[in-house]
């Protein structure tokens, strides 16, 4: 599953990395041809947070999902 999402501040990327960290998948954030795992705060931090980026879920957890829903874009 791959979904879009945006994040409006480090706070957000906090949360979602959180609920990433408790999944036991891989879980990818990239954009453009960057790709940083999921449960790296540094990683994800480290990118342009104003770009939109996509998650690519390598499995399924009902926590994360929520989680995810709550910064996914149209």
């Amino acid at each position: 599953m791959t979904q879009k999402v945006r994040f409006s501040a480090a706070d957000d990327v906090r949360e979602f990395v959180d609920a990433a960290s408790q999944c036991d998948f891989d879980i990818d954030v990239s954009y453009d041809k960057i790709v940083v795992d999921a449960k790296s705060l540094l990683g994800i931090l480290s990118m342009d947070l104003r770009r939109d980026f996509f998650v690519t879920c390598h499995g399924e957890n009902a926590l994360f999902t929520k989680t995810l829903e709550k910064f996914s874009i149209a």
